[in-house]
């Protein structure tokens, strides 16, 4: 079984933690990975990009001049595609882009990913994090004392600490979630994963009682 980095709540080091089978059980399926990611980012985009067509654009309501006799080219509207100002030809229209997966899939996916940061020996551990009012530069320095002062951190916590998340907010390059409710698209969007133990404990209790 895979292991990692653990550290006192203070961020001494505290030797290592052998990590739990679920969800550090070796399985990487890259192609199950590329899917999530895929899906992750098209349920991002709000799909609202829109142009006119020529029956929106205002205006060009009569022909614009007589069918016959004027030598010129026989034109219906100043508001056709090829002029100024005209209508716009398949252009985009707002649509859905969402893409589901089934539960399964996605949970294989977040399995590959959080083995693929173990593998690469990106996964720590700490015993928990003494948080008890919204300070920025508390967090700073426990990442500094860690190691991970200069790296892109996600860090999983056990269940929701308002504020470790509010004393994180300002830090570009650290992220706070749920320890369950990160995809693996932000789990491969860090290059550091910083885990708090008490959130294993509580998959595990979760685990035995379904």
């Amino acid at each position: 079984m895979p292991s990692a980095k653990f550290f006192k709540a203070n961020g001494e080091s505290n030797g290592a933690l052998e990590l739990p089978i679920d969800p550090f059980d070796g399985i990487v399926n890259e192609a199950v990975l590329h899917q999530a990611v895929k899906a992750y980012l098209a349920n991002q985009r709000q799909g609202t990009a829109a142009v006119k067509t020529r029956g929106k654009v205002s205006g060009g309501k009569r022909k614009i001049w007589r069918q016959k006799g004027t030598g010129r080219a026989r034109q219906g509207s100043i508001r056709a595609p090829h002029w100024k100002g005209g209508g716009v030809v398949f252009g985009p229209i707002p649509r859905d882009y969402r893409q589901d997966l089934p539960k399964r899939v996605r949970g294989l996916a977040r399995r590959s990913a959080f083995n693929t940061r173990a593998q690469n020996e990106q996964v720590s551990v700490i015993e928990h994090f003494e948080v008890n009012a919204p300070k920025t530069r508390e967090i700073v320095r426990l990442l500094d004392k860690i190691g991970l002062g200069e790296r892109k951190v996600l860090i999983l916590t056990d269940g929701v600490n308002s504020n470790l998340v509010l004393s994180a907010r300002n830090l570009p390059n650290v992220s706070v979630l749920p320890y369950r409710e990160a995809s693996a698209y932000e789990v491969l969007n860090a290059t550091e994963l910083l885990i708090e133990a008490g959130a294993f404990v509580a998959r595990e209790e979760e685990s035995g009682d379904e």
